[in-house]
C-alpha cells in the first residue's frame, strides 16, 4: 500500500482550501451532484430515484440528491481530517471503495468525475489558489479507490 506524503504545509493549506466549501456541505454537495448528472446523465443510472429527474432544479430540491451530496461531503471531510495519518486516511478510504465496487458497481471513473467538479467548484467560488490548494487531496483520493478496485478485481 502507498503512503500519502503531504508536508505539513500542504496538509494545513487543504484543510482550509476544503473548510471554504465543507461549511455548506449540503448545498455545495448538492450542487457538485446535481452537476455531475446534468454534465455526465450516464452516472443517474446508478441512483434509481434520480433517474427521472431530468431538471436541474428538480434534482436540487430532491431530499435523496441532497442527502447524497452531503454524505459525499462527509466522507472527503473524515479524509480531509486524516491526511497526515496514511493508516486513518485508508481506514475510511478502503471500505468506501470496497462498497462503491462490489455492492454498488460504480465505475471509479465516476471519482475523477466527482473530484474535478467539486475542483470546478472551488475555483469559481473561492479562486484558483483555493483549487491548486485541494488538487493533490483529490488525486490521493482517486488514486486510493481505483487502488481498492484493482484488489477487488475490477
Amino acid at each position: 500500500s502507498s503512503t500519502m506524503s503531504f508536508s505539513e504545509a500542504e496538509v494545513q493549506s487543504a484543510r482550509g482550501a476544503w473548510e471554504k466549501i465543507y461549511v455548506d456541505a449540503e448545498d455545495n454537495g448538492t450542487a457538485v451532484l446535481v452537476r455531475m448528472f446534468t454534465e455526465h446523465p450516464d452516472t443517474k443510472s446508478y441512483f434509481t430515484h434520480f433517474k427521472g429527474m431530468d431538471s436541474a432544479e428538480e434534482m436540487k430540491q430532491s431530499d435523496q440528491v441532497r442527502g447524497h451530496g452531503k454524505k459525499v461531503f462527509t466522507a472527503i471531510n473524515d479524509m480531509v481530517q486524516h491526511l497526515d495519518n496514511s493508516e486513518a486516511f485508508l481506514g475510511i478510504v478502503n471500505p468506501l471503495g470496497k462498497k462503491h465496487a462490489t455492492q454498488l458497481k460504480i465505475d471509479p471513473k465516476n471519482f475523477r468525475i466527482i473530484c474535478d467538479i467539486i475542483l470546478q467548484l472551488m475555483e469559481e467560488k473561492f479562486g484558483g489558489d483555493c483549487k491548486a490548494s485541494f488538487e493533490k487531496v483529490t488525486n490521493e483520493i482517486c488514486t486510493h479507490l481505483n487502488n481498492v478496485y484493482k484488489e477487488a478485481g475490477w
